[in-house]
Order: C-alpha cells, then sequence, then structure tokens
C-alpha cells in the first residue's frame, strides 16, 4: 500500500477547516509566536521609551520599524522561527533570537541587550496566552455564538404564538409556545454571554519566580512592580501582582468553564431540536442536491443538530480538562501547562464547529403548526389543572363547597384519555360561580398557555 502525504490528524484542521479557520488566526502555534513577538517588542520599547539602562527613546520610525516585525509577520518569520527552534529547543529563545536579528536589520543593534530583559520565557507565554485567547473568544467565538442567540431571539418571536404541548418528564403537560420555550433557551444563552464578554484576562511579567529579582539587583531604584503593572494594562490586560514564575490560570479555568456551560446549555437545545423533529413539531426544510440517506431517498436527517451535539460534548471534555489541570503547578512551576495550552484552540474550535453547525439547522427547519394543533387536540386531559385551580379559588372565595379539588380531578384525568366533550359534561355540573364555568367552558389546550407569548418580551 502506498503511503499517504503527510495528513492533518485532527478533523479540525481536515475536514472541518473551513468553519473553524478564523481562529487559527490566533491560537495556533504561529498566532502564539506572533503574540511573542509582540510582547518582546512591545517591552523593548517599553524599556527605551523610559530610558532605561542608558537607553533612550527611539523616533517614530524605528518605533514603527519593530512593531513591523509583528504586523508584518507572515510565512518567512514562521519558517526562521522554526529553523531556530531546531537548535534552540526553545520556543521562546527563538522568538528572542528572531527579534535580535530584526534589531541587527533595522540598525538597532545598540538595544539588543535590552531584548527579553529581566524576562523569564513565562512572562511572554502567559501574556501571549492572554493575548491570543482574548483576541480569539472576542472576534471569533463570540460573535458566532452571539449570532447563534440572535437566530433563537427570532424564532422566539416568530413562534411566540404558537401554542403546543409541553411534556414534563416526556409526559403531556401544561401547554406552552414554541416562541416561549425557545426564549428560554436564548435568555439563558445570554446570561452566559455577560459572564464571558466580562472575562479578565490576567497576565503577570515579574521574573524567575515572580519576585522581580533580577529587576531590582539591574536597578534598585525602580518601582518593578508599577513598572510591570503600567505595561501588562497597556497591552490590554489585567495585572495580577501575585504569582509564582507562571501566572495562575484562574481566568482561564473561569472562561473555560463559562464556554462549556455555554455547550451544555447549546447541547440541551440540540437534543430538543432534534426530539421536536422526531416529534413532528418541526419539519426539516429539503436542501438542493442534499443526500440524508444512501439507501432511503425520503430521509432527511437531523445532522446539523447530531453534528452539534457530538463537537459540544468533545469541546466541554477538552475545556473540562484544560480548567481541571491548568490551575494546578508544582511549587513554583512545572511544565504540564505548555502541552494543555496548546490545545485551547481545540476546544474552542469544537465549540465553534457547533455554533456553525447550530446556525445552520436553526435556518432549515420550519414550525408545523398542524402538527402541534393536532397534538393539543389529542391531550384535553391536560385542564384539568386548570379545572382544579379554579375550584380551589371558588372555594377559597366562599362560591364552592366541593371538597379536595385535586383528588376530584385526579379521578377524572389520571392516567386517561378524555376529550372535549367529556371535560365540557364535567364543569357543566361542577358547584362553582357561573363566570367561573363560563371560563373554564371557553378553555382550550390551545388556549391554556397564560402569558408564555407576552413573556417572550423579556428577551433583549
Amino acid at each position: 500500500m502506498t503511503a499517504l502525504p503527510p495528513q492533518p490528524l485532527s478533523p479540525l484542521d481536515g475536514r472541518y477547516r473551513a468553519a473553524v479557520t478564523e481562529l487559527g488566526e490566533h491560537l495556533s502555534e504561529a498566532g502564539l509566536n506572533r503574540a511573542r513577538v509582540h510582547v518582546e517588542v512591545e517591552w523593548l520599547i517599553f524599556l527605551t521609551d523610559r530610558s532605561m539602562f542608558g537607553s533612550s527613546p527611539l523616533d517614530p520610525s524605528q518605533r514603527d520599524g519593530l512593531r513591523a516585525v509583528v504586523r508584518d509577520f507572515g510565512q518567512a518569520e514562521i519558517d526562521e522561527l522554526a529553523t531556530l527552534e531546531a537548535t534552540t529547543r526553545h520556543d521562546v529563545k527563538a522568538v528572542e533570537y528572531l527579534v535580535r536579528s530584526r534589531l541587527t536589520t533595522l540598525g538597532l543593534d545598540h538595544i539588543a541587550e535590552l531584548t527579553h530583559f529581566a524576562c523569564t520565557s513565562e512572562d511572554i507565554n502567559n501574556l501571549s496566552y492572554a493575548l491570543t485567547v482574548a483576541a480569539a473568544v472576542r472576534e471569533v467565538w463570540l460573535p458566532k455564538y452571539r449570532g447563534v442567540i440572535a437566530v433563537l431571539s427570532a424564532r422566539a418571536r416568530e413562534f411566540r404564538d404558537d401554542a403546543m404541548l409541553a411534556r414534563t418528564h416526556g409526559q403531556p403537560a401544561t401547554p406552552t409556545t414554541m416562541g416561549r420555550e425557545i426564549a428560554v433557551t436564548a435568555h439563558r444563552l445570554t446570561r452566559i454571554a455577560t459572564q464571558i464578554e466580562g472575562t479578565e484576562y490576567l497576565g503577570k511579567f515579574s521574573g524567575a519566580t515572580g519576585t522581580f529579582s533580577a529587576h531590582v539587583v539591574a536597578d534598585p531604584s525602580a518601582d518593578w512592580p508599577a513598572l510591570s503593572r503600567e505595561f501588562v494594562e497597556g497591552l490590554g490586560l489585567t495585572w495580577n501582582p501575585l504569582t509564582t514564575q507562571i501566572e495562575s490560570h484562574d481566568w482561564q479555568a473561569e472562561l473555560y468553564n463559562r464556554v462549556s456551560h455555554a455547550n451544555r446549555v447549546l447541547h440541551n437545545l440540540a437534543t430538543d431540536v432534534w426530539t421536536y423533529i422526531s416529534m413532528g413539531y418541526f419539519r426539516q426544510i429539503p436542501q438542493a442536491g442534499a443526500t440524508g440517506s444512501s439507501t432511503m431517498p425520503h430521509k432527511i436527517n437531523p445532522i446539523r443538530f447530531e453534528n452539534a451535539e457530538a463537537n459540544l460534548e468533545l469541546s466541554s471534555a477538552l475545556l473540562d480538562s484544560l480548567a481541571a489541570t491548568l490551575v494546578t503547578s508544582r511549587l513554583q512551576r512545572d511544565l504540564t501547562d505548555s502541552t494543555t495550552q496548546r490545545n485551547i484552540g481545540v476546544g474552542l474550535g469544537h465549540s465553534l464547529l457547533a455554533l456553525d453547525n447550530l446556525t445552520r439547522g436553526l435556518g432549515e427547519i420550519d414550525l408545523d403548526r398542524p402538527a402541534l394543533a393536532a397534538d393539543l387536540d389529542s391531550n384535553w386531559e391536560v385542564l384539568g389543572e386548570a379545572i382544579q385551580t379554579v375550584i380551589r379559588a371558588e372555594v377559597a372565595a366562599g362560591r364552592s363547597t366541593i371538597s379536595d379539588p385535586y383528588a376530584l380531578l385526579k379521578e377524572l384525568t389520571r392516567g386517561k384519555r378524555i376529550g372535549h366533550d367529556d371535560l365540557t359534561a364535567f364543569v357543566s355540573g361542577l358547584d362553582i360561580g357561573d363566570e367561573a364555568k363560563a371560563r373554564l367552558l371557553a378553555l382550550t389546550p390551545a388556549t391554556y398557555v397564560g402569558v408564555a407569548s407576552e413573556l417572550v418580551d423579556y428577551l433583549p
């Protein structure tokens, strides 16, 4: 058998690449290395701007030339870093050497020794991960997530008045509307979006064990914690003053737990929509050229929702692992977070792929209103709750002497199918006021939905 040419091992880099490629801009190895170069360059500019260690501020063209190393970062730099790392066997050291080489090109050798000054690799790494994860979440994942919420909100409003039989424990229950049910999910997802948008992306810049020891020896007169804070906050991050060699990754655990929570709510959505399709509440809109089954030509399979389920499960499994393991580091530092953090993109990638599936799936279904109406008309017994509640209100108001209304309705309805005529006869014979009786006689399963429609207005 002929050997295959090199192939992507992850389906995110193969079959599903088109759906997740935007994440690669930030959470790939190249994206991480570009962020590392960015941090190294900004540290050089920060030090020279303050004329530290005999340096002078760079002129605007020199500063722009340095920042162009980041702005123009591309395949040449990716290849050069790979060559450098083959010798250094150290990814951050390779980045330092690349920056030094660019200083030579720019005629800035006189500040070369300020490159990576007083830094441990984790000073560069933690800031780079914070920057890349923040960009990936804000620019790629959140817009797609918000897009699903927008589709759900639109569908909730579209279906707000479409009564349907609810099912608690899988059994016929007090009716609701399809729009209200969709609004519940949209509301849940919106709360989580707000939490994720409020994520603090923390950074440290304090040396080998978080004590500024090398910094203080180099310049005892400088207020190094204040300088560190200014630098970290200047990158758009939140400064963490108390760390070991590593930033403690607590913000990452918080973020991944929240994304995983969102995944599980979305999973609930996927399984509910799948179930409504199987019940006939939703009909799937045929897509031109698509095949549902290789042998049964009539089928339209709900694959968007099934694929979303699987990808959400994979995403949560990985994000849960990241959240659990990243918060632990032996003593002042171990390297377990290195491999772990390289999989952040995979965890978010499977979630992003699921969001794509859900967006497409929600656009390929429509409500089968006759199916909803038929189901409601087959389950008049769900009005038992309404009848016994009205009787209790009448008893409390002194307009009825019926004892134990709940037991009365339980005897009539539990485990039985009864219809309009049965309930009409039952209500007509009740010892309750005329107004209450008229209200019950006018009630149907389709109108027994409370203020379900109005509740949709609580969506933003």
